[in-house]
This record gives C-alpha cells, sequence and structure tokens, in this order.
C-alpha cells in the first residue's frame, strides 16, 4: 500500500484549485470534477472513471485508505479535519473528496437507441436539476441537453443530489435555446414543453416516441426562447395547481418509461 501525502497548507495548489472549483461549482483547470462524500467517490469508481486524486481528512484516513490505498494511478493525499472543513462545500462535510475526470459526451449520445431526452432550461435549483438527473437514470433516459443559465452539472449540491447518475447519463450542457431546437428538430424528437395547465395530459400523450420534456426554471416556468419548440404537457393534479421541477420530471419519466415497458 503506498503512503498518503499528507498537506497542511491551505495555501497548496492542489487545495486552492479543488477549493475553487467548488465555490464556483465548475470542473478544475484540468477538467476534474470535485466529487464529495463517500457515496460519490465509490460511485465514481463503480462507474469506472479515473480518479487521480483522492484528499481524506486525517480523521477519515485509515477508512479511504482501505478503499483506494491499492488502486493504480491514484494520489491519495491527507489533510487536517479543520483544513479538509475549509475546504469542504458541505457543512456536514464526511471528510473525503475525489477528483474525478467526467466522461466525455456528445450529442449523438444523448439522442443514441430511441431518445427520451430532458432540457433543462433555466432551471437554477442545483438540487432539482440532480434530482432530474437521477430520475433520468432511474426511467431511462438517454440524455440531458442543459441550456445556459440552468444550474451547473458541477455544482457540488447538483453532484450529490444526482447520487453519482451524472457519471453515467450523458449530458451536454451550455446549449442556447437556437441550438437546443435545431438538435431536437434534426433528430425528429417529439418536443414537449412542461406547463402546469393546458396541452396534453402526460397519460394521454404518446411518449412511446422519440421526445423530449423541456422543464423551465422555477420561478419562470420554460423560457419564451423554447415555448413554441412544441406541445404543452401538464401533469393532472388534484388541490395543488404545479409541482416542484424535479418531481415533475420524475413523474413525466416515469410515465415516458412505463409506456415504453408496454408489450
Amino acid at each position: 500500500m503506498s503512503r498518503a501525502e499528507i498537506i497542511t497548507s491551505g495555501r497548496n495548489p492542489l487545495l486552492k484549485e479543488t477549493r475553487r472549483a467548488l465555490s464556483r461549482g465548475t470542473l478544475t483547470v484540468d477538467g476534474l470534477c470535485v466529487a464529495e462524500t463517500f457515496h460519490l467517490l465509490e460511485e465514481a469508481l463503480r462507474s469506472g472513471l479515473e480518479t487521480p486524486v483522492v484528499v481524506a481528512a486525517s480523521s477519515v484516513r485509515a477508512v479511504v485508505e482501505r478503499r483506494v490505498g491499492r488502486l493504480k494511478g491514484v494520489r491519495l493525499v491527507t489533510v487536517p479535519d479543520e483544513l479538509f472543513q475549509e475546504i469542504s462545500a458541505t457543512e456536514a462535510a464526511q471528510g473525503v473528496l475525489a477528483l474525478v475526470r467526467p466522461p466525455l459526451w456528445t450529442i449523438d449520445h444523448v439522442f443514441r437507441d430511441r431518445p427520451l431526452v430532458i432540457v433543462l432550461d433555466g432551471l437554477q435549483d442545483p438540487g432539482n436539476a440532480g434530482a432530474i438527473v437521477r430520475s433520468a437514470e432511474a426511467f431511462g433516459a438517454t440524455g440531458l441537453i442543459w441550456l445556459k443559465g440552468s444550474a451547473s452539472p458541477w455544482n457540488s449540491k447538483t453532484l450529490r443530489a444526482s447520487a453519482g447518475s451524472l457519471f453515467r447519463v450523458p449530458f451536454v450542457e451550455g446549449m442556447d435555446a437556437a441550438m437546443a431546437r435545431a438538435a431536437l428538430s434534426q433528430r425528429r424528437a417529439t418536443i414537449f414543453i412542461t406547463v402546469p395547465r393546458g396541452g396534453v395530459a402526460a397519460n394521454q400523450a404518446d411518449l412511446s416516441r422519440p421526445c423530449a420534456f423541456v422543464i423551465g426554471g422555477e420561478g419562470h416556468g420554460v423560457s419564451q426562447e423554447m415555448r413554441g419548440a412544441g406541445a404543452g404537457l401538464h401533469i393532472p393534479t388534484a388541490g395543488v395547481e404545479s409541482l416542484n421541477a424535479g418531481l415533475a420530471a420524475g413523474i413525466l419519466l416515469y410515465e415516458a418509461w412505463r409506456q415504453r415497458a408496454r408489450p
């Protein structure tokens, strides 16, 4: 087992870059995402992703060493608990984070097989965004399009809410509405604009064909640029006017999965 490298200064370049990426919700300059918690470390390894660096607080060093100490190509770094807390993006840090090289996806990956695509249109809550990715994996979505103005997929809350699904579900980020509409049209996917009421009910629409759900922001819904791209789609409800974006996306994905599972 290789010895862990010990770092005690917050001015260390690795720790400074890790803190910067966490605070901005971006990748590091080397193109790595910061995956915090034991669960995300395990999910990255289970997904077969390159994990060149693992940082552990001193109090959990032995636990982390047992998991990654024999893995080739992994640089294990330990830091004092107080320093780890300064770096961490969580209030109750577990004492471990991994720098993970995410998969390189293209738009063709998102539209593979019989497309079932989620378009995040100005969705700004990272918890909702991550939960939608989790539902996308659970119900067989082929991928996601992350429009400009939406929460970053590399935000620590997005990653945690996805519970590792971001390591496996294809997505492209940073597209504008015009590019997204062109990509959907080129691949002949039926576009459904999610609305609180009006349009067609989800259980009455044909979701077994290639299609995409546009999920709008929490405050303003689907953007003006995307509203004319397809037909309205709503979830019938009783007693409430609208649903949380993450919950609504999960219900729509389940309905599409149910229809596609019919014999």
